[in-house]
C-alpha cells in the first residue's frame, strides 16, 4: 500500500458534488491534518486554486509521488483501490483480472495462428 505523502498527485474515487468534482479529479496534497487526513488542493488549467478541501485517504488513490518524481503503475492504482473494498468485492476485482488474463491469452494465441498461416 503507498502511504500518501505531501505533494503527491491524488486521484480522488468519489464524486464530491458540494465542490463540484467529479470522481477521477486529481489534486495535490498541501497539509496532513491527522495520520489519515489531508488537505488537498485543486486547481484549473492556469493553475489557479479552484478548491481546497480535506480528504481522508479512503477517498482517493495516489497516482504520482513527489518523493520519487514518477506516475504510480497502473497495477499500484489498482491495488491501492482494491485494499479500500470490502473482501467479496476484492474477489470480483480478483475474478475480472482473471477473465481479462485469459482472454489476453486467447488473443495472443488467435494472432499466432493467423501469422503462422
Amino acid at each position: 500500500m503507498i502511504t500518501p505523502a505531501l505533494f503527491d498527485v491524488v486521484e480522488i474515487l468519489y464524486p464530491l458534488p458540494e465542490e463540484n468534482l467529479p470522481a477521477g479529479s486529481q489534486g495535490t496534497l498541501v497539509h496532513q491534518l491527522a495520520e489519515d487526513i489531508f488537505q488537498v488542493e485543486f486547481v484549473n488549467d492556469n493553475g489557479v486554486t479552484t478548491v481546497l478541501c480535506t480528504l481522508s485517504s479512503q477517498q482517493f488513490i495516489v497516482v504520482w509521488q513527489a518523493v520519487t518524481e514518477q506516475t504510480v503503475p497502473v497495477a499500484e492504482q489498482v491495488a491501492q483501490v482494491v485494499t479500500l473494498l470490502p473482501q467479496q468485492a476484492g474477489t470480483e476485482v480478483l475474478d475480472f483480472a482473471r477473465f481479462l488474463s485469459q482472454r489476453q491469452a486467447e488473443n495472443s494465441k488467435s494472432l499466432q495462428a493467423i501469422a503462422s498461416r
